[in-house]
């Protein structure tokens, strides 16, 4: 019974219903709770929803049950990170590491991630503001004259800044700005062909701006849309052509393209006062995997890897349906196929498929 929740919550996950697949993971838990892999796919699903600290809870309940799971250590460190916890998502993705034979889930860059903010937190913390002191000065035997005393005019306030950041799919680039407990009638966003422009209020009712442009490469406001979220606004525009953006910005778009996205690597954006470059360290790390060459059954999980990592979004949903719903033994593209109905198992020539039953 337990298996069969867990089944219905990872096909409620397939088609994006995150909070029906926790509703179904919660039931399997209820009749078998020392499952961990059903803790990993509901920290999964709380990270979808961007209920990090969930995500937190369910990763390492499932590394109590079973230590060398890395799927949670990996999910347990994305939670942390985005709590902004960067010391102890380090050290969750550096023990994922020392479980992972082949590292599906790019720890070393993860790591270098960490290390960056950390610096980063460093650098911006231990500043001191001097405290202004006027003397008078008396001289002896004589009455002291009243000085003028030169009124120190106040330091304008800081301005606030809202940190920000962007990726992309083969269809879309998504740009997250992140300003928490936003209401909707606080943000207007403005989308058009080469522009995003964000018109916020914040909590001291001040205007705030955050404007985009030129951006990189034309998109499609009319597909374009956005979300106001918990922990951020997400804005999601729709690429006019399937190209892969090198920035988000510039007057220049053929020196905004790159045409070669597996070896040149997106940049992880931030809105610190100086950044990092982000497309050295990821090339430093795939780098470093490369160094070791797999083969059999390795080999083909990179492959299937990379068909994911490049695939449409169509791609990406065939590959999960058929995957689950066959028990893992059909692995189809075919979105066209296997969105009309549910997988049949096909076990190998000479094995037979058995239900476990709890």
């Amino acid at each position: 019974m337990a298996s069969e929740l867990f089944q219905k919550g990872n096909d409620q996950f397939i088609y994006e219903q995150y909070e029906k697949a926790i509703t179904l993971y919660t039931q399997a838990l209820e009749l078998e709770r020392n499952r961990d892999d059903i803790f990993c796919n509901r920290a999964q699903a709380y990270f979808k929803l961007e209920k990090y600290k969930e995500t937190v809870e369910d990763a390492s309940e499932a590394l109590r049950m079973n230590s060398s799971n890395v799927k949670a250590y990996h999910r347990k460190g994305t939670g942390l990170f985005y709590l902004e916890d960067y010391v102890s998502a380090k050290e969750a993705f550096e023990a994922g590491l020392k479980y992972s034979d082949e590292d599906s889930f790019n720890f070393p860059l993860w790591i270098k991630k960490c290390e960056a903010e950390i610096d980063l937190q460093k650098n911006g913390a231990g500043v001191e503001q001097g405290v202004g002191v006027s003397e008078v000065k008396q001289t002896s035997g004589a009455t002291a004259e009243p000085m003028e005393v030169k009124q120190e005019v106040p330091p304008e306030p800081v301005k606030p800044t809202i940190r920000h950041d962007w990726y992309q799919t083969p269809t879309h680039v998504i740009v997250n700005i992140f300003y928490k407990n936003c209401k909707q009638e606080d943000a207007s966003i403005d989308i058009q062909d080469r522009l995003l422009q964000a018109d916020l209020v914040l909590p001291d009712r001040e205007p705030y701006q955050l404007k985009f442009s030129p951006l990189a490469h034309p998109i499609d406001p009319s597909a374009s849309s956005y979300k106001i979220l918990k922990t951020k606004i997400e804005v999601k525009m729709k690429k006019r052509e399937g190209l892969q953006w090198k920035v988000l910005e510039s007057e220049d778009e053929e020196a905004a393209l790159t045409l070669h996205p597996a070896t040149d690597p997106q940049a992880y954006p931030t809105s610190a006062h100086y950044t990092r470059n982000w497309d050295k360290l990821s090339k430093q790390a795939e780098e470093e995997e490369k160094k070791d060459k797999k083969e059999g059954d390795a080999a083909l999980n990179e492959l299937f890897q990379q068909i994911y990592k490049d695939g449409t979004d169509e791609t990406k949903k065939a590959m999960m349906k058929s995957f689950y719903e066959s028990g893992g033994t059909v692995l189809s593209t075919n979105w066209g196929e296997i969105g009309k109905a549910k997988t049949e198992v096909k076990p190998p020539d000479g094995m037979e498929f058995k239900k476990w039953n709890s």
